[in-house]
């Protein structure tokens, strides 16, 4: 074998591992389909360092078990003296070391072996048997490392990574720790499909006809030069294969990726839509010169036209479509980064029904089946890479790697998303403090939007500008170079860009949630769309209010995904379906996300909480309520206990429809009208008397038992009327019995330091959410009870 020549100049230890890697691949068979084995279960885990840990024979015995994804740090406590600080919710920082003790399967046999991760944080090491297979700084980045000469066939082999987030203050936002996302085992033949190396590319999209071509990239790890083709089947939604395609045999040179191609039309394709998100699968096989099946690969794809342009903005086969995005960080709330996927999509279903059709993965990549879930859902996504680039933002960022990991980093993400049909514009970067200098800035800008055009030249890039004007972006030539032009906040900013240069096409990449936010986007056709900071309240941010916030409470949704009347607010003026919420006006709402976020700009306070979906004031005599509704309809009526207070339009300006209304007890309501005058929805408010029960909502019959299957449980505490008390705060206990276990618990709220693995915790507002995960076959019975409260069970169904 090739590896084999100049082994005589290697150190003895070496010289053995090659030769344990020559027994190891004696059995080569030549037909060796990749295979992959989850490695999620079963770890060790301990929270400090050791100079041995990496050792086979190192005492791991006390160390506690675990499964990952785990972040460990989310565990706590919170600590005012934290490290991370507020930017990372004060939760704990330092080194975690996991170790994996494993067998290789028989399948293993002859193969290569390979370990993926799909995320560490960060600065990760990887040891096995105790050999350094390799390091990665970016806390974000998917990797894999061949372990092969190193394994041990027959007996235990040891798997130990090191994750290391001691140096502080290195992120804006909580960023957890550890394994926070899923392993896998890769078992390939000598020659096989490179990582991420099918691109599936589509064009001449139409409802006619598409066509395909499959561009895969071959690794041959022998010494020896063969011959090879790929055979495609196109596998339509309905699992009827549609069209089928070769490429020419071509030669695999030894020690070499070889790229080959192949193409194939779809006719009467069914298209990827946001309310019909059709999935295809490309079933890649790499076959030798006689015909032998070498390789084998599925990709999951869907077929759209989509384009930005100058004058009308975002296109999507045919349509032209208003992005009405969200910014949204990866943590999972209670989760903290290693987040089911249940959770995800539960969050994802509820901004989508808030009538969000965009998301931007803020500000880093975010896990492959978080895409995977958008691809299925209808969700457009802006795929974001960087949040610095050499100029720090904290002292022990990502700056003090940009300059030698970025370009591996972009090209790794780029080919690991881009057969996502979710995906229709890349980020390179969030508000990049490199562009005062321009020079290095568009030296940075042209490498990287090298790396993404020929990683995939389907897709614009795009990057959110920070004060452009200031810095000059728009007259020196910096915006230009973008393919899409990306500024965050200052809209009308944007539209004078556009408006002094109408060959630009632009976006909003990250908008305040008011309403003189909104009009100029929806007023001008040039505008693609907007991206709203944020869609949900996220652990850390938290410097601006300061210790004991642990969040920043700047969502559509808080951290339980409880919509609040900003976000009914915005569904009025974004959501399809009819809207219809009643809110009381308590404060002129601020909008914090929209103040200065720069170091040394003093920053003003929130003044209030805006508005409150209740109709329990603390004073219960006659006094003055300002009633305000939210709602898309053409006409909303609002009664009284039963006495109507008069109608009132649409407002051209899509702000709310307000009365003035003398408080007491007892409902009000709304009514929605469309213009034929036929009720499309209604809403009601009810006085809430004292807390006098708990309710346990449970929001599915069953769940699930692997790590990305959660039952959620609503938490109500309730007045003798069932009314939720809006000023509730007991603590509530939480039991279960049965086949699940407490996963999560959390309120919501920014302030409250009780740990989320916590059985028992105070609602917010009346209301929390306990998350379970089954542990096998049967049922699991959850009970809630509290101090002068009557309790509540439910029971739930649990398959493995």
């Amino acid at each position: 074998m090739r590896l084999n020549r100049g082994i005589g100049r290697l150190c003895g230890a070496c010289r053995m591992a090659f030769a344990a890697f020559s027994l190891f691949c004696a059995g080569t068979a030549t037909a060796q389909p990749t295979e992959r084995m989850p490695l999620d279960k079963d770890w060790r885990l301990m929270i400090g360092d050791s100079a041995d840990a990496a050792t086979p024979g190192f005492n791991d015995r006390a160390w506690k078990l675990v499964d990952v994804p785990n972040d460990w740090a989310i565990a706590g406590p919170f600590d005012q003296k934290a490290l991370s600080t507020g930017s990372g919710g004060w939760l704990p920082t330092g080194v975690a070391w996991y170790r994996k003790h494993f067998r290789l399967p028989e399948n293993a046999k002859g193969k290569r072996v390979f370990v993926e991760f799909d995320g560490v944080m960060e600065r990760s090491g990887v040891w096995i048997n105790g050999r350094h297979v390799g390091h990665r700084p970016n806390g974000y980045a998917s990797f894999r490392y061949e372990l092969t000469p190193f394994l041990d066939a027959e007996g235990d082999n040891v798997l130990a990574v090191r994750a290391d987030t001691s140096a502080q203050p290195a992120s804006r936002w909580y960023a957890g720790g550890g394994i926070y996302r899923h392993v896998r085992l890769v078992m390939s033949g000598d020659t096989h499909f490179d990582q991420w190396g099918i691109a599936v590319r589509a064009s001449q999209v139409s409802r006619e006809g598409a066509d395909i071509s499959i561009d895969a990239s071959v690794r041959n790890l022998t010494d020896k030069a063969k011959a090879g083709r790929i055979a495609v089947a196109i596998v339509a939604p309905d699992g009827k294969t549609v069209a089928r395609g070769e490429s020419a045999t071509v030669a695999l040179d030894a020690g070499r990726v070889t790229p080959l191609q192949a193409r194939m039309r779809v006719t009467d394709p069914q298209l990827w839509n946001l309310d019909n998100p059709a999935l295809y699968r490309a079933e890649v096989t790499l076959l030798s010169d006689g015909g032998e099946v070498v390789d084998r690969q599925v990709e999951r794809f869907g077929l759209r036209d989509a384009r930005f342009e100058a004058e009308t903005g975002f296109w999507l086969n045919g349509r032209n479509v208003k992005l009405k995005g969200v910014a949204i960080h990866a943590d999972g709330g209670a989760f903290g980064m290693a987040v089911p996927l249940a959770f995800y999509e539960r969050r994802l279903r509820g901004l989508k029904a808030l009538g969000v059709n965009a998301i931007r993965t803020a500000h880093h990549p975010f896990s492959p089946e978080f895409l995977d879930l958008c691809d299925r859902l209808g969700l457009v996504v802006m795929d974001e890479a960087f949040d610095m680039w050499t100029v720090a933002k904290n002292p022990q960022d990502y700056h003090l790697f940009f300059t030698d990991w970025s370009s591996l980093d972009a090209r790794d993400f780029a080919r690991r998303d881009r057969n996502h049909p979710s995906v229709m514009i890349w980020s390179i970067g969030n508000e990049i403090h490199d562009t005062p200098y321009p020079l290095v800035a568009k030296s940075i800008i042209e490498r990287l939007m090298k790396i993404f055009h020929e990683e995939d030249p389907t897709r614009p890039v795009t990057m959110a500008l920070f004060r452009p004007n200031t810095t000059g972006d728009y007259q020196n030539g910096l915006a230009d170079m973008l393919d899409v032009v990306g500024q965050n906040y200052r809209e009308r900013e944007l539209a004078q860009a556009h408006a002094d240069k109408p060959s630009r096409k632009i976006i909003g990449t990250e908008n305040s949630k008011n309403r003189d936010s909104w009009l100029p986007v929806r007023d001008n056709a040039a505008y693609a769309g907007m991206f709203l900071w944020t869609g949900v309240d996220y652990l850390g941010e938290a410097d601006r209010a300061g210790w004991p916030s642990i969040s920043n409470p700047s969502g559509l949704v808080d951290r339980t995904d409880f919509v609040k009347p900003v976000g009914w607010e915005r569904a009025s003026w974004w959501a399809e379906t009819p809207v219809v919420k009643i809110a009381r006006r308590i404060t002129e709402s601020v909008d914090i996300s929209a103040l200065p976020t720069m170091i040394g700009v003093a920053m003003p306070q929130p003044r209030g909480p805006g508005a409150l979906m209740d109709w329990s004031p603390e004073r219960r005599d006659a006094h003055p309520e300002t009633v305000e509704v939210y709602s898309n309809a053409a006409t909303v009526e609002l009664f009284l206990n039963g006495r109507s207070l008069g109608s009132k339009p649409r407002n051209a300006d899509d702000s709310a429809r307000r009365w003035e209304v003398d408080f007491e007890p007892g409902t009000v309501r709304a009514v929605a009208r469309d213009a034929a005058g036929r009720t499309v929805a209604t809403d009601a408010l009810r006085t809430a008397g004292a807390p006098a029960a708990i309710r346990l909502v449970a929001e599915t019959p069953t769940i699930g038992s692997d790590f990305d299957s959660i039952g959620f449980v609503r938490v109500e505490v309730v007045d003798a009327k069932g009314v939720v008390v809006p000023s509730a705060t007991n603590r509530v206990r939480i039991s279960i019995e049965g086949a699940a276990t407490l996963a999560a618990y959390d309120n919501g709220s920014p302030t409250d330091h009780t740990l989320f693995s916590e059985a028992e915790r105070p609602v917010q507002a009346g209301r929390a959410l306990a998350m379970l995960r089954g542990t096998g076959t049967g049922s699991v019975r959850v009970r809630a009870s509290a101090a002068g409260l009557k309790p509540a069970n439910v029971t739930i169904a649990v398959h493995p």
